[in-house]
């Protein structure tokens, strides 16, 4: 019997951390459609490295492109639909507000509410396993 291999799809996740006086937070976004998520997305054939598909998705879904340097922090399985996780720390030097909307062109158009979750809280909020695992994950790579 032959037996079907799926291809594995590779992701793309931007990470952006800020100080807020002894703690760090993790930027995350509220999709309209599907609950809380961090930034991320496909890599895709024309991207040059995953760092650089990082900066394109999170141009893409943040509107931030003012990052000064990237730190490739490692990848994941994440057991969900074949996915490989890539994560890369981009450095933000301007100080970012604490929460703001981004209009962003994928899937037809949606709004993203982002805001900064207190890295090893208890989410206070809804979003898909993949993405509360990912989050987890995001701080074991970042102690």
């Amino acid at each position: 019997m032959e037996e079907r291999i799926r291809k594995r799809e590779v992701k793309v996740c931007p990470i952006v951390l800020r100080k807020s006086g002894n703690n760090r937070e993790l930027l995350l976004f509220e999709h309209p459609l599907a609950e809380v998520q961090l930034v991320k997305g496909t890599l895709e054939q024309s991207d040059i490295s995953i760092e650089s598909a990082a900066l394109r998705e999170l141009k893409e879904e943040s509107g931030l492109s003012s990052v000064s340097r990237t730190r490739y922090l490692g990848s994941w399985e994440s057991g969900f639909q074949n996915h490989l996780w890539h994560f890369v720390l981009c450095e933000i030097e301007q100080q970012l507000p604490n929460n703001w909307s981004f209009f962003t062109q994928d899937d037809g158009g949606h709004e993203f509410n982002f805001f900064w979750h207190k890295v090893g809280s208890q989410p206070d909020f809804k979003c898909h396993k993949v993405f509360s695992d990912a989050i987890k994950q995001v701080e074991i790579l970042c102690i």
